[in-house]
């Protein structure tokens, strides 16, 4: 139950900040709780429940660290936590830091996939994290469990880990080059790989996207985030103890069935706000806002100061939508932040500079694809999103296929390298050597090839796509971004309906497919729609395409929310995703 009398943690205090200059996380924990700020978890409306400051997670996390001592984790061990947006998963992933061993943050169950789905996913990324115990919530113990027997190592709920004992002991010394945690970054939920970050490595990306966001006094972080994606985990629990903010958490679950109560929550912060989301985020929040609402009477978003966008695509106009509903709140345009990161560089990459908010370039689509123009037809252009500048001691390059470096304006995959660059991957050296390639100067560290195709613009880094998603027919190269949004202009769809990616056809040519949600019952009515859909499809490719209908919540997505093309192609190439019928 909510206590009214409760009073969240400060956004300041007497203790100076140190901006996560510190030599290991474990130092980083240590001086957090000298400070009075810390973690405040809210309700499913965004009441507050449950205040947590960081010296009492700090306690918390040492008790932890010698039961899971006494339990028999030593130095190197993987500790498997559910990532519940809860006090125990703090204070467990602290302690896991303290011991020495590896916290691997996992998710929970989704709304979608069903019990065996989950269980077995995280069967899955256990086995590749090999870890000594799996610690969860009471709630999900018959699945976490199930889970866990199926790989043969130990589990226990958070509450049954609590009632151990916990002897006084002598904790480990840590080091900056130790291994800090293991991430699974998005779409490894099949054949996942987990990143492994260094302490060194973490701290630095910490200190570098405080720096380019000019965190400061009075600024406290709402975050709805899961903390098992590198954005929620690294971006809105480890960056605030390290840089020693206050934080307001939503639980995700709260923010999919009331999106609003994040921006309830962001209104009734006194100090400058710091929240992040991906696209899809502020896409559902400016859809739920009815015609009829006075938003300026329910909201208070005029100290919104880093509005943070990254995860997926950056879509101006949804962003646009963003700022026509909520202006009147006081929402600034400028607040927007983008950026452009993966797990494999711990977080972030390039920060947008705060307050230039959302510029973008409208590029022609040949450019994009690399392919000449047709001059019978006219020119297509897609608005390409800045994504800000390197964080300090990172740096960026284009290349080619010849990995020979580009210049400005051209479009190539994007290198970058840096203290932040991982370790590697978990147990996998190949996929290690795929994407770490030796530096010319082995004092920067390797070169970390992203997948991510972009260009680079006056020291700024704009974002087009992955390569791994490119659809190429007939040599002439299709981003599946942009026939997704060429659906989306049709009535009736949302973003996250469409999924586009290229099949082999009957006569072994290649050919653009796009599973739709459909919330058609009419079969009749069915076959109009594919046709419209087919024809939106062939303005933009200028061929046929395979046009499945399907139903609502269907498309996979990723730990972090994201559509999974590949998993959407893999699933419907197998006849695990089952088309509507259709009118004969």
């Amino acid at each position: 139950m909510t206590d009214a009398a409760l009073q969240p943690t400060p956004n300041d205090c007497s203790l100076p900040r140190i901006r996560a200059q510190f030599e290991t996380f474990n130092d980083a924990i240590d001086y957090a709780a000298r400070s009075e700020k810390g973690l405040n978890f809210h309700d499913m409306r965004g009441q507050l429940e449950r205040v947590y400051p960081y010296s009492e997670m700090r306690e918390d996390a040492l008790v932890m660290a010698k039961r899971l001592i006494h339990f028999g984790i030593a130095k190197e061990d993987r500790v498997a936590l559910i990532a519940e947006t809860a006090p125990q998963f703090a204070a467990l992933f602290c302690a896991c830091v303290y011991v020495g061993a590896w916290p691997v943050p996992l998710p929970l169950p989704t709304s979608f996939g069903g019990k065996d789905s989950f269980i077995d996913q995280l069967a899955v990324q256990l086995k590749s994290s090999d870890p000594a115990l799996l610690l969860y919530p009471q709630e999900i113990s018959e699945m976490a469990s199930a889970a866990a027997a199926k790989q043969g190592c130990d589990s226990e709920s958070w509450e049954a880990f609590g009632q151990r004992d916990a002897p006084e002991c002598t904790l480990p010394e840590a080091k900056p080059d130790d291994i800090c945690y293991l991430q699974y970054s998005s779409g490894s939920t099949r054949f996942p790989t987990g990143v492994a970050v260094t302490h060194e490595a973490l701290l630095h990306n910490l200190y570098g996207h405080a720096v380019s966001m000019q965190l400061g006094e009075n600024d406290r972080c709402v975050s709805w985030l899961p903390l098992y994606h590198d954005m929620g985990l690294v971006g809105c629990f480890l960056s605030l103890i390290a840089n020693q903010f206050s934080v307001d958490y939503l639980k995700p679950d709260a923010f999919a069935r009331r999106p609003l109560a994040w921006l309830d929550m962001i209104s009734r912060n006194k100090g400058n706000t710091c929240s992040y989301s991906p696209t899809f985020g502020y896409d559902i929040c400016a859809r739920r806002i009815s015609s009829q609402s006075n938003v300026a009477e329910r909201f208070d978003l005029s100290r919104w100061r880093i509005a943070g966008n990254g995860a997926d695509m950056i879509r101006p106009d949804v962003m646009q939508s963003f700022v026509n509903v909520f202006a009147e709140a006081g929402f600034k345009a400028n607040a927007f932040t983008p950026s452009y990161g993966l797990a494999e560089a711990v977080l972030a990459v390039t920060v947008m500079p705060p307050g230039e908010g959302i510029r973008v370039e409208l590029v022609e689509e040949e450019r994009l694809s690399g392919t000449p123009r047709d001059l019978s037809r006219p020119a297509r252009y897609r608005a390409i999103v800045n994504c800000g500048k390197t964080l300090p001691d990172m740096e960026v390059e284009i290349r080619g296929e010849d990995e020979a470096a580009r210049g400005d304006h051209q479009i190539g995959k994007v290198w970058c390298r840096g203290p932040s660059v991982m370790h590697s991957y978990f147990r996998n050296e190949q996929a290690t050597q795929e994407c770490l390639v030796p530096s010319d100067d082995p004092a920067k560290g390797a070169w970390l090839d992203t997948g991510d195709m972009g260009y680079l613009a006056d020291g700024y880094l704009f974002i087009v796509g992955r390569a791994k998603d490119m659809i190429i027919i007939n040599g002439k190269n299709h981003w599946p971004q942009d026939i997704e949004w060429a659906v989306e202009q049709l009535p009736g769809f949302n973003h996250g309906d469409i999924a586009a990616f290229a099949v082999e056809t009957e006569n072994g040519e290649e050919a653009p497919a796009v599973l739709v949600h459909c919330r058609v019952s009419d079969p009749e009515e069915r076959v109009k729609l594919r046709e419209q859909i087919s024809d939106k499809v062939r303005s933009v490719t200028g061929m046929s395409c395979v046009v499945e209908l399907i139903p609502p919540r269907t498309l996979p997505r990723t730990s972090s929310g994201k559509l999974s093309r590949a998993k959407a192609k893999k699933l419907y190439l197998s006849g695990e995703i089952v088309p509507l019928e259709l009118a004969a």
